[in-house]
């Protein structure tokens, strides 16, 4: 009897036990339960202490509310050129209606993942394999689209979905490395030329510019070459000119000093027929005088000369008188003084000093221009330097300044 009673206190003990632990659950929080009473949804709990009916009431399941992260296993896809390739994906979702992915599904872990997988391949195989492997952005954002719109009534929030790689055939990616390998051969080869390239540029640059400067001191040295023949004409004409100035000059000195004394003495006709017959000799001394004839009236031609220009003496001899009223000739001296000035020509030295100002000057901008047409320059015919227009020609100077002796 008292045996009995144990085992009757016992199984109450126990039963009470049960169902005082079936009669309480503790939802954690980040975490909801879905409640049903007899088959029937009830509530959803999450993040309390939450009483049962024993019995009647029971936990159909537990669903995690946080962002959950599936990674798939590869899955062969066909591209529009048909090739193979394996894709992996990861998706990153969440649970925002926990009786909706109870209820509307049987495992919504599954059914993302299929869905994925089928969205993937709608979406690659429009692509070729160039375009799947640059527009990596382009298929996560249609497969987030396509997968969020189709798990809304399953109660789930797709976050985002990367594609975790991208594998090709290995014959494919053999091709693509020695495609790889000649495009950077071919970067390679083509900075060569470029270096090359802008050596030959920077080469012929500097042959260009050598060739101004030298053509430039060329010019300059002609433009002084040209000038300095030129003041050296000019100013050996001026010497010329006075030589020849000065010849004359004495010339005229000479025959007024000699018709002066001439004059002075009174030559008698006598006197006149003796000089000549001095100067006979040295007339006849030329080598082309061979024959000399002398007139035999020689006389009464000095007399006819002695009475045209002399006058008769008390004597009966003509004697030459000069008139009252001969003048001297007038001297010109002052009118070319100035051919006889030994101080350098100031014009002379302003030219000068500009050619050498020409010659120091740097090469300016515009003679690269002229040089990078040398076409153009090669037809121009070359002109020589003109004068400013302060220096006069030197026949015009010359013409001008003085009178002709």
């Amino acid at each position: 009897m008292e045996v009995g009673v144990i085992v009757v206190v016992a199984v109450l003990v126990v039963l009470a036990f049960v169902i005082l632990f079936r009669s309480v659950a503790l939802i954690p929080q980040a975490e909801a339960a879905v409640i049903e009473r007899l088959g029937r949804y009830t509530k959803t709990v999450s993040g309390q202490l939450t009483l049962l009916v024993p019995f009647v009431d029971r936990i159909r399941a537990r669903v995690d509310l946080r962002e959950q992260v599936v990674s798939f296993p590869p899955q062969p896809v066909i591209t529009e050129d048909n090739l193979t390739l394996s894709i992996d994906t990861v998706v990153y979702f969440q649970v925002t209606v926990p009786q909706s992915a109870v209820y509307e599904i049987n495992d919504y872990i599954i059914g993302v993942e299929q869905l994925a997988t089928t969205t993937l391949r709608n979406v690659v195989g429009g692509m070729t394999l160039e375009e799947t492997l640059t527009s990596r952005d382009s298929i996560n954002a249609q497969l987030r689209g396509v997968l969020d719109e189709a798990t809304g009534r399953w109660g789930l929030r797709v976050a985002r979905v990367e594609l975790k790689s991208i594998m090709p055939p290995p014959s494919i990616q053999e091709s693509m490395e020695k495609q790889m390998k000649a495009d950077r051969e071919k970067r390679a080869m083509i900075l060569t030329a470029e270096g090359q390239r802008e050596s030959s540029i920077k080469t012929a640059e500097g042959n260009k510019q050598s060739q101004i400067l030298s053509a430039e001191g060329a010019k300059q040295a002609a433009i002084l070459a040209a000038e300095a023949d030129r003041q050296s004409r000019i100013l050996s004409a001026q010497g010329e000119r006075a030589a020849q100035y000065l010849n004359a000059q004495g010339e005229a000195k000479s025959i007024e000093k000699v018709f002066a004394a001439i004059k002075a003495a009174k030559p008698t006709p006598e006197l006149l027929a003796y000089q000549y017959l001095q100067k006979l000799p040295e007339m006849a001394a030329g080598e082309g005088n061979s024959v000399w004839v002398v007139p035999s009236d020689f006389g009464s031609a000095l007399q006819g000369f002695a009475r045209s220009f002399a006058n008769q003496g008390d004597d009966g001899i003509f004697r030459y008188e000069p008139s009252d009223d001969a003048a001297s000739p007038q001297s010109d001296d002052s009118e070319v003084d100035d051919w006889f000035d030994l101080a350098p020509d100031p014009k002379v030295a302003q030219a000068v000093a500009e050619a050498g100002a020409v010659a120091r000057k740097p090469v300016a901008p515009e003679m690269e221009a002229r040089a990078a047409s040398p076409g153009l320059e090669s037809r121009k015919t070359p002109v020589a330097p003109s004068t400013s227009s302060d220096d006069p020609p030197a026949d015009d100077a010359s013409a001008g300044d003085t009178p002709t002796p």
